[in-house]
Parts: C-alpha cells; structure tokens; sequence
C-alpha cells in the first residue's frame, strides 16, 4: 500500500472544507481556513497545512473556539484598525479586515492592524504576502501558548512567538520570511511524534529541564528558543507587541482546550503594512528595483532565500497537486464523515 495520497487543488479544497462544515464551522469560517491551509500544504509545509484540520476540529469540539463567531471591524484611528475576533478563528477576522488595513495604509504610507480575541493556528505568511501582493511592505506576529522555556529558563513561559515579513517584488513571488522564535514550530514535533521520530539535540527540554530528543517529553516540557538569548529576547518582544501593546493576553494567560472545557485558546496578533509608494513617490518603482540588487547578491553567491523552497513547491503543487501522508488522509477523511 503506498503511505502517500496526492490530491489535486480542488479535491484538498473539498476536503478541508467538509471537514470543517461537518464538525461544525460556519460556511465563511471554512472557507477562510481552507483558502489558508491549502495554501500553506501547496507550499509543503506540512506541519500548518491540512494536519491543522485537526486541531481545529479538536479544539471546536472541546470549546475553544466559536465556529460561526462575526467579527467586529473597529476604526480606531486615521492609521489604525482593530478586529475583534469574538473568539472565533483569526483568519475571518484578518480577511475582513485587511480591506481598511490597505486603505489605510495606502493613505497615510503606514497602518496597524490589530486582531484580538481570535483563535489562531495558522501561518502567518499567507497573510503577509496578499498584503505585499498588493504592492505593501507588511510585518505580522503572534503569540501562542507558553510552550518555550526562555533562555536559561527551565519550564514554559513564552510562546512559539512567530513573526512574518514580506517584501513586493514586481513580476516575481515577494521575498517572504515566516518562522517561530522558538527553534522549531511545535507542530514540527507534534509530527515527529507522530511518525515515531527521535528530535534533534536542542530542541526542547523536559519537565526537569534536561535536554531530551523525545518527542513526547519534549511536549511536556518546554522547547527552546533559537538563537539562545536572542531568540529569547525576539520572543519577548512579539508576547509585548502582539500583547499588552493591542489590549491582550500573553502566552502564559492563554491555555489550549481540553475535553473538559478548560482553556482560553485565545489571544491577539498585530499586523503592519507600509506603502513603498508614499514613502518614496514617483520613484517607487526605481527603489524596488534597487533592492533587487539585494536578492541578486543572495543567489549570486549560492545562498538560498527565504521562501525560495516554498515557492519552487507552490508551482510543483499547481501541476502535480498535494502530497500528503495516507495516514493523515485517512483521518481526515474519517472527520469529514
């Protein structure tokens, strides 16, 4: 038996989205996770693609999330937005509101988004790149659940912490950086653990603090930021940033949910946006270019960019479709009934 399924566009699309619906998501809130995580599993970054089904489906069933929550987009200021989740699923809520974000942004060359209140386990870049698609310069970042002990720390503190960026680049897929301030996405050993895989040295920590390569120790431990103190510090930042600075919770007040309907899954994510174009005028086009020196010096001397290997598997996707485990099809297609 072969322990892979290969699904064109359409049929992972069909997938996800019956999944959702028949565990309980309303039609907009299936719709903005799907176009979300057959977007990420088409760019095979399988640990955010169509394994996080699941956990949504997991996390609807235990409480954690309004599955046909409405969104409330608030205009705070000239250069501002808010979008109160109401703690449903963030992507609707991002969707819905990225519209003013761009306005804003296009008006007074830079515009702050703030998403409280949401349920989220998504990639970011998905989000930062319709943003630079659109010709912005666009940040994002999020914390999650205290799963990171800080630097030196022994137990849980901080969260995974992501941060995305995204650049324009005309004619060409924007450069585009997403990762974990920690030194790996959990999901990455949530996967590990899955296919019965020992983890790398340094990544994680048990519950006594000691180094372990265990998959399942790890997960109830702590895991570790990368970079050492750095990565801590990074980490801080974005708890700060996406946090208190936006009227929400940090890592350690959020708690996943469980059968028994403990847990508070939700928490805030904050999104810039910048406009080359107000910045530079009539020469937008000359300063974007000017960067591309930048890249070219990259590849010039066989380094590799981020996103590059994203990108080269989206095209991939779009001709041979999506390559998923037969294992995880199969629990997919036992959710969607």
């Amino acid at each position: 038996m072969d322990d892979t399924v290969t699904l064109t566009l359409d049929e992972a699309q069909r997938l996800s989205h019956e999944v959702l619906t028949r565990n309980g998501f309303s039609e907009s809130h299936a719709a903005a996770i799907t176009r979300n995580v057959v977007a990420v599993q088409q760019d095979e970054c399988h640990s955010h693609g169509l394994y996080r089904l699941i956990s949504c489906v997991e996390t609807l069933r235990n409480g954690g999330v309004k599955p046909d929550a409405v969104p409330r987009v608030e205009n705070l200021a000239p250069g501002v937005v808010r979008t109160d989740a109401d703690q449903g699923c963030s992507l609707l809520a991002f969707e819905q509101a990225r519209p003013i974000l761009m306005e804003k942004a296009r008006t007074n060359g830079i515009a702050l988004l703030a998403v409280n209140n949401a349920f989220h386990f998504s990639a970011l870049w998905p989000e930062v790149e319709s943003l630079s698609e659109a010709g912005l310069v666009a940040l994002a970042m999020t914390p999650s659940h205290a799963f990171v002990a800080p630097a030196g720390g022994s137990r849980p503190l901080l969260g995974t912490n992501p941060v995305a960026f995204s650049w324009p680049r005309p004619g060409r897929f924007p450069y585009t950086f997403d990762f974990a301030t920690s030194v790996v996405a959990r999901g990455e050993i949530e996967l590990h653990r899955r296919a019965g895989e020992t983890l790398p040295a340094g990544w994680a920590i048990d519950t006594e603090g000691a180094p372990t390569t265990d998959p399942e120790a790890a997960l109830e431990g702590a895991m570790l930021p990368f970079g050492g103190h750095k990565g801590s510090a990074l980490s801080i930042m974005i708890e700060l940033l996406a946090g208190p600075l936006i009227g929400d919770l940090l890592g350690h007040e959020t708690r996943a949910a469980t059968p028994g309907g403990e847990g508070r899954p939700q928490h805030g994510e904050l999104l810039l946006a910048i406009d080359p174009a107000v910045l530079t005028g009539a020469s937008v086009e000359q300063h974007l270019a000017h960067a591309e020196a930048l890249f070219e010096g990259v590849l010039g001397q066989g380094a590799r960019l981020p996103s590059q290997r994203r990108h080269a598997a989206r095209q991939r996707s779009w001709t041979k479709g999506l390559t998923i485990p037969m294992t995880l099809y199969q629990e997919l297609d036992r959710l969607r009934g």
